[in-house]
């Protein structure tokens, strides 16, 4: 072989070289490219689940906050109860409607009217017995079951949660008697 050969050879063979670590170098970067592109990927899905945390965080708090208001002056409003028991009581035994008389019923209305512009409902305290409203104290006899028959104390509810269970009597179907039967077995005998 003759110099000119031999370089050509030489050239040949360092431009297969440089052709294959062209080759890896790119395969290289592309690998390296796929790999920052996958965690990439990555970090923003767990970005985007953060995010969806962070706002169903947020919505819970708020709802919770929301509910803390909303029954934040339940215990106030349960002890003015027991005032407002005091006034149905004095109002009750009021044999007259004399001025003082009457403007108590106004300081009652009053704050009846405050109270229930904060939620308070009274419970109604007529018709079939509901143990979701209601506490039995008692039952009388009736002609139909499960009837409230009279109110010890009434029961009120704030946004439709019961605060104080309404106190009643109520009544029971009268059973006949089952005499009857017994005679029976004795004239048999």
């Amino acid at each position: 072989m003759t110099d000119k050969s031999k370089k050509r050879t030489e050239e040949k063979q360092k431009a297969k070289a440089d052709a294959k670590g062209d080759a890896k170098a790119e395969t290289a970067v592309k690998d390296d490219l796929a790999e920052a592109q996958a965690k990439a990927e990555e970090y923003l899905s767990m970005a985007r689940r953060l995010q969806a945390d962070f706002d169903n965080y947020r919505k819970r708090t708020q709802k919770e906050n929301e509910e803390f208001r909303k029954y934040a002056n339940e215990g106030m409003v349960k002890e003015l109860l027991s005032v407002i028991d005091d006034m149905d009581r004095a109002l009750a035994t009021a044999k007259e409607e004399t001025d003082l008389v009457v403007g108590f019923r106004g300081v009652r209305k009053n704050l009846m009217k405050m109270l229930e512009e904060k939620g308070l409902k009274e419970i109604p305290a007529e018709g079939k017995f509901d143990p979701d409203l209601y506490e039995a104290m008692c039952t009388v006899e009736g002609d139909t079951d499960g009837q409230i028959a009279q109110v010890y104390q009434k029961g009120y509810m704030i946004d439709g949660r019961v605060i104080r269970y309404a106190k009643v009597i109520v009544t029971k179907k009268k059973e006949e008697p089952q005499a009857a039967p017994e005679k029976e077995k004795e004239e048999t005998n």
